[in-house]
């Protein structure tokens, strides 16, 4: 076994170390193979110290067992192990594809090794679109609710979204077989549409000052966001002369999170510039249009992520302890800290990665109208890419990676009240 599985060992060992010592607390059995195909290898990281080594060990074995149990995904959640340079080293199921003549192809294969390379550009895609319907949407005038105002509204978007490509009918659950309960190998029929919904909550302050809660969730998918908003109106309120001609200015910024997975994390940061003008309409009527100009910084990251879920690492090694001082390797002549595999090989456990970290920006255009009658009101919004997605990146591999990628649009509808 020498030299092999020197990537797990160099990067991921950490983690398969104490997933190594979890399984010796445990009897050996098929935590991997769930049902729906999902990551059930990676497990929280903790330290054990001698006194309480009994009682962690019990408490991981619980927590292995209760992750591996089947969950009920929904088909548009995201299934990145599948995300693979060379979708033939693994079955459709999750399977490590270990047949030798297929070891060889791989390894003059596209990812040039014996195992699974994750497709760290489909990953960059499918996250980069997920960003767009999950940032935020800057839905509302320039000119705030006014010191002691407060603005109460639900909010639901459409977003468009490419899902003709490989990246979003690899890269999500699909829906499960009624019959089999389990998962498909690929989602033949992505929806073309993210829809979001989201109730917030508007506080006024002093000093032009407004701070904005968020709380929605994605439908078809595990998906919750949460976030803020900021922003300061820097021209608003003036009704006579010169500055009453001019429209209402404010600038402003947000921040989005996502829970429900733990495939990746992602954050969206925003910073926006609005103007707006209201009109008065009958004297108990307003109706406010606006247009405003959005840039976007998204921040995505991985977990660890199994690239073959229905193979355990542990029972394909037959794992034997660590190379190290007690449990020495009797095949290599020093002690490296890698995994003893008594008969078995090591190499699933490089199926175990993170992808690269994804970094990147969008510009969108955003144009609305509000109308309000007393307290009531009924808002609309559209908000569109400006430019190509690959020409709002700074980084020259990114702006390869996103070439020819569409550009995204999203549809938002509000209902609230202004008290």
């Amino acid at each position: 076994m020498a030299g092999v599985g020197t990537r797990f060992s160099n990067y991921f060992w950490p983690r398969a170390e104490r997933k190594a010592s979890l399984a010796e607390a445990r009897p050996a059995s098929d935590l991997d193979a769930t049902s729906l195909g999902k990551v059930s290898k990676a497990v929280g990281t903790f330290e054990m110290s001698a006194n309480r080594a009994g009682f962690f060990r019990g408490a991981g074995g619980a927590l292995v067992l209760c992750l591996a149990l089947p969950v009920h995904a929904e088909p548009m959640d995201p299934t990145i192990e599948r995300l693979v340079l060379d979708p033939s080293c693994r079955t459709g199921q999750g399977a490590y594809a270990d047949d030798p003549q297929n070891l060889q192809q791989l390894k003059s294969g596209p990812g040039q090794a014996e195992w699974c390379t994750p497709d760290d550009a489909a990953f960059k895609k499918l996250v980069s679109q997920y960003a767009f319907a999950f940032a935020p949407t800057a839905m509302h005038a320039a000119r705030t609710t006014g010191f002691g105002g407060f603005h109460l509204a639900f909010e639901g978007s459409l977003t468009k979204i490419d899902s003709g490509k490989a990246y979003w009918q690899r890269g999500t659950q699909g829906p499960v077989d009624p019959s089999s309960k389990k998962a498909p190998e690929q989602n033949a029929n992505p929806d073309d549409f993210l829809q979001h919904y989201a109730v917030k909550f508007q506080k006024g302050f002093g000093f032009g000052l407004e701070l904005t809660a968020n709380i929605g969730f994605m439908p078809r998918t595990s998906l919750v966001s949460g976030g803020a908003d900021l922003r300061m109106a820097i021209l608003e309120g003036f009704r006579t002369g010169f500055m009453g001609a001019m429209p209402d200015l404010a600038v402003g910024g947000g921040v989005r999170s996502i829970t429900g997975t733990p495939e990746f994390q992602l954050t969206i940061a925003s910073a926006d510039a609005q103007i707006s003008k209201p009109f008065v309409i009958a004297d108990s009527s307003v109706l406010t249009p606006w247009a405003g100009f959005q840039q976007l910084w998204v921040f995505g990251d991985s977990g660890l992520v199994d690239l073959t879920p229905a193979t355990n690492a542990i029972q394909y090694c037959n794992y034997a302890g660590l190379n190290q001082p007690g449990s020495p390797d009797p095949s290599k002549t020093t002690q490296d800290g890698q995994p003893v595999c008594a008969g078995g090989s090591p190499l699933d456990f490089n199926n175990n990665v993170v992808f690269d970290k994804v970094r990147l920006e969008r510009r969108r255009l955003l144009f609305g109208v509000s109308y309000r009658y007393e307290m009531l009101m009924i808002a609309g919004e559209f908000i569109t890419d400006l430019g190509s997605v690959a020409d709002a990146q700074t980084d020259k591999k990114d702006r390869d990676i996103l070439r020819g990628e569409k550009a995204q649009w999203t549809s938002v509808l509000e209902l609230g009240g202004i008290f």
